[in-house]
């Protein structure tokens, strides 16, 4: 008997470590390349992929037609994707975002993004945040297509 309290003691104690480490996405309100206001709580129910990059950046640039996928794929199964831009010059971005097709959200950062994010210190910089508004899973350099589609098995 004491065997058994010892161990849901720890199955208790480890789900609960697990749970605490869930970290909230942070709220943001970003103007699009429009001047549209883009706000993360928008999104509330849906899973969203928020990809920090910059126009003078190749892994960043070499992305873009994989996640410009991904979305065509799964933006009708709730999923959204919103880039923000940093350190880029608008006219620079827009000519990126014309280039590459890019169908989703583009956002200009704000300069403070970064810092709400834990400090963006490279890009890409990819945060994948669940439905309910935790963040899920941060990666550091460019993701491909099937990488995309892999995370999103574990989510959807």
């Amino acid at each position: 008997m004491r065997n058994i309290l010892i161990s849901l003691f720890l199955v208790f104690l480890l789900l609960s470590c697990v749970k605490a480490e869930m970290t909230k996405a942070p709220d943001f309100t970003l103007q699009d390349i429009n001047g549209k206001p883009i706000k993360l709580s928008d999104y509330k129910g849906k899973v969203v992929i928020i990809n920090f990059w910059a126009t003078w950046c190749p892994p960043c640039l070499a992305e873009i037609p994989d996640f410009v996928k991904f979305y065509n794929a799964y933006r009708e199964k709730g999923v959204e994707i919103i880039g923000i831009a940093v350190n880029s010059t608008i006219d620079d971005t827009k000519k990126i975002i014309s280039e590459k097709k890019i169908n989703y959200p583009v956002c200009m950062s704000d300069g403070k993004i970064e810092n709400l994010y834990g400090g963006i210190r490279a890009v890409p910089t990819t945060f994948i945040i669940d439905k309910q508004g935790n963040i899920h899973k941060k990666n550091i350099g460019s993701l491909e297509e099937s990488q995309l589609t892999e995370i999103m098995q574990g989510i959807l």
